[in-house]
């Protein structure tokens, strides 16, 4: 029996593991810029091309961020 089948895990290709890496990095906060670069892509366009589904619902957490710098500012 192999090792994967053994451990009970769900085999992944070397590009799923790619994927999910990129992935990962993104939702992590990693700027695209960077984990294209990682990617090997040959610009962030790419990256935000293939992966910009993973991207949406930061739109939340500016707002909480930029209500929180003008009201440090307002003080």
């Amino acid at each position: 029996m192999n090792k994967v089948a053994e451990i009970e895990i769900k085999p992944i290709t070397f590009h799923g593991l790619r994927h999910t890496h990129i992935t990962l990095l993104l939702r992590s906060g990693v700027p695209v810029h960077v984990v294209s670069a990682r990617a090997g892509h040959a610009k962030a366009s790419i990256t935000l091309d293939t992966y910009s589904h993973l991207l949406g619902g930061e739109d939340n957490d500016v707002a909480k961020q930029a209500e929180a710098i003008l009201q440090r500012v307002l003080r």
